[in-house]
């Protein structure tokens, strides 16, 4: 098998794109094998993969958990970081121009975590989420800084249906004048979700504007759920 890099690579990026304008995310074809999913699983149980535990009611965040991974990130969780923010960038550099933004993204990883650095966000955001029945996540946008890259993805790492149920994962999307409109996505394991983290934009009747995203979780009915996050931007 090809390896997790050359999967991503692989992808249709181009449909990707398309499928980000014309409903405000995209799905991946299944990238991650079983193996590795479950390989991703065992290191929740890890606590020396991780550099902060964060217990979500205690925040009101919801309720579940998280786990921001530390340096040095997991091989694994390192490839997919560095293979899906290229052709990301991209995507991210042409929104900008509709736009009329004058922020553009270099075309690597390092070069991007160099300008994190710069404004002095050093800490690893990657994480790991685990949702038992009852557990939820509220609308939110993971932003940690003055520098924030206007793209993520996420994998569900256990079979939908058969492992849990519920667990949606959910995006809304705030146009100006109109009620907010949400989305609820089924994410089968293997595969991932890319969305934009704070906004996207839309075609109007003159030029394009702006509309304000958030994402969330609904409720898990039954079972375990895993989650793995990719956030390309560091924290302070």
């Amino acid at each position: 098998m090809n390896t997790l890099a050359q999967r991503i690579e692989a992808c249709d990026w181009k449909d990707i794109e398309a499928q980000l304008d014309q409903r405000g995310y995209a799905l991946t074809p299944e990238l991650l094998t079983s193996t590795e999913c479950d390989e991703l699983i065992r290191l929740y149980a890890d606590p020396r993969q991780f550099r902060n535990r964060v217990v979500m009611e205690r925040y009101r965040f919801g309720r579940g958990e998280y786990q921001y991974f530390a340096d040095p990130l997991p091989q694994l969780v390192l490839e997919m970081r560095s293979s899906f923010y290229s052709p990301l960038a991209a995507v991210a550099n042409r929104w900008a121009e509709r736009l009329k933004q004058s922020e553009r993204f270099p075309e690597s990883l390092e070069e991007f975590l160099e300008v994190c650095r710069r404004a002095r966000q050093t800490s690893p955001t990657p994480l790991m989420l685990r949702y038992e029945t009852g557990d939820y996540n509220c609308l939110h946008q993971d932003l940690y800084g003055e520098v924030a890259f206007p793209f993520q993805s996420a994998c569900v790492l256990n079979r939908t249906g058969l492992d849990y149920t519920g667990g949606e994962f959910l995006l809304t999307e705030q146009r100006p004048r109109v009620q907010t409109r949400c989305e609820a996505v089924t994410i089968e394991r293997g595969r991932f979700i890319v969305f934009p983290n704070r906004w996207r934009p839309v075609k109007g009747t003159r030029s394009d504007y702006r509309v304000n995203m958030r994402h969330g979780v609904s409720s898990l009915k039954s079972g375990k759920r895993y989650c793995l996050g990719l956030i390309f931007h560091n924290a302070k």
